[in-house]
């Protein structure tokens, strides 16, 4: 995986309560349903109208908080946050939230997306005498608001949304209030919802339903909400206009059929992707089976579309942690098998079409096709509910360099051949975008490379360059790529 993906670029979920007894519990539950969002590290942070109290750890929300872990931690209100795995080492410095104390108070903050300035605005800073303790672009929110002059907290927090760009969901947290912001383009989601007098944030709708509460509305693109403990808002303001250009790569695979994401329902979009890949690209074949489990539901819409019945053929386990898969090369090797296994009786002798959500590199894919044959499919037919990756993503999505991406330098034919498929066909980008109902309201930059916010993409060399110990270096985390 290419040094843009190392560093920066993180896929993250968060949550924020107020205005309940049991906050710390509450997060802690609502982060289980973001746990697609994130698996490297989770934390919580808390406030009970005197300070701030935080708790991070390494590993999946339930081994970071046993049971009894956020019952000690007393406060009317708190932030969550999930941070994703990239390739490389990871250290604790860079779990979230983050806290700091300074002039303001104690602040704690957790975000999701990327920041494209942050590389400027840290070299700024440093220069300056500012001293940064994690690799992460989301301290560089914390010192641009302890640094502000502005007289209030929310005037700071302000100041800073004007000063960065790119991509970010934010929850911030004092220990008399919670900021929930999101950027002007609205690239990654965050959702506002209600559990009685509470009021809760989220990344997704599905973190309220595990709690018990209901989805009302999305965080404004360019909004920043200020509540206080009692759930009563305090001040609500547009930061700044942009256009809307909502991350599409969230419906296709990152955010969970279940959610409302953007102000639609995952379900609906995903399904209607795999309908207008069934009128696109429809094959004469035997049955379709989906690549689980973000796949399944782009494969019913493709099923429904054409006719051919829809078949559970390959089975996922859902119980390989993470240090199950061995950075050995013959383990590696064996990563799909441990991870999928077809069901012969249903595949052998037929012609099957294979729905996935996306293909990256090929390689996962090409083993899974290798399974396929081996357990006696006539024909595989591949078909992409999305269109052909070509280009990295710079706003939170993690994705390799483009020299990486096999649609980047080779043409559909050749993909084919490597994946050993007897036919590949992906959706149309007009496709994708007339699945979503508001073409004009996403970003497309990973198929396009057309990108709405400039980004710095020499920024990860020159801090490598500099030596500064950089999560990401060294020998590669037990896990393997997606496909």
């Amino acid at each position: 995986m290419g040094l843009e993906s190392r560093h920066w670029q993180e896929e993250c979920g968060v949550v924020g309560i107020v205005s309940c007894d049991a906050a710390a519990e509450l997060a802690g539950l609502a982060l289980h349903a973001l746990q697609h969002r994130g698996q490297e590290s989770a934390g919580v942070s808390v406030a009970d109208g005197h300070t701030v109290k935080t708790r991070r750890g390494m590993g999946l929300v339930a081994d970071v908080f046993q049971d009894t872990t956020l019952k000690a931690i007393p406060g009317r209100a708190s932030i969550g946050h999930v941070r994703y795995s990239t390739t490389g080492s990871s250290q604790l410095a860079n779990a979230q939230p983050l806290q700091v104390t300074c002039h303001r108070g104690v602040v704690a903050l957790a975000h999701n997306g990327n920041l494209v300035n942050a590389h400027a605005l840290r070299r700024e800073m440093e220069k300056e005498g500012s001293i940064f303790s994690t690799t992460c672009d989301s301290e560089v929110f914390l010192h641009l608001i302890a640094r502000s002059r502005a007289e209030t907290l929310e005037d700071a927090v302000s100041e800073t949304l004007r000063k960065v760009q790119g991509a970010f969901s934010l929850v911030v947290l004092t220990r008399d209030r919670l900021i929930a912001a999101r950027d002007p383009n609205g690239f990654r989601p965050l959702c506002l919802g209600r559990l009685g007098e509470s009021r809760l944030v989220a990344s997704e709708s599905c973190a309220f339903d595990i709690v018990g509460g209901v989805y009302e509305r999305e965080i404004e693109a360019g909004e920043m909400l200020v509540l206080n403990l009692e759930g009563e808002e305090l001040d609500r303001r547009i930061i700044s206009d942009g256009s809307l250009r909502h991350c599409v790569f969230e419906h296709i695979y990152f955010s969970r059929p279940d959610s409302i994401v953007f102000g639609s329902h995952v379900d609906e979009i995903r399904r209607e992707c795999g309908r207008i890949l069934g009128l696109e690209s429809p094959v004469d074949a035997d049955f379709v089976c989906s690549v689980p489990d973000s796949s399944n539901t782009a494969a019913l819409g493709f099923a429904q579309q054409t006719g051919l019945p829809f078949e559970l053929a390959l089975i996922r386990n859902h119980y390989v942690g993470r240090t199950f898969i061995s950075p050995a090369q013959q383990v590696r090797d064996m990563s799909v098998r441990i991870k999928f296994n077809p069901v012969r009786r249903i595949v052998e002798g037929k012609r099957m079409v294979v729905i996935d959500d996306s293909i990256v590199r090929g390689t996962t894919m090409r083993k899974l096709v290798q399974l396929l044959r081996a357990a006696g499919a006539a024909e595989v037919h591949l078909r992409i509910a999305s269109p052909p990756i070509t280009h990295p993503c710079y706003y939170g999505i993690d994705t390799p360099v483009r020299k990486d991406l096999i649609a980047a330098t080779h043409e559909v034919d050749e993909i084919a051949r490597y994946l050993r498929v007897d036919s590949l066909r992906y959706l149309s980008c007009d496709g994708l975008l007339e699945a979503t109902g508001a073409p004009e309201n996403y970003c497309t930059a990973c198929f396009t490379g057309d990108y709405p916010v400039a980004h710095e993409p020499q920024a990860i060399k020159e801090i490598f360059d500099r030596g500064v110990d950089i999560p990401g270096v060294g020998a590669p985390v037990a896990k393997e790529p997606r496909s």
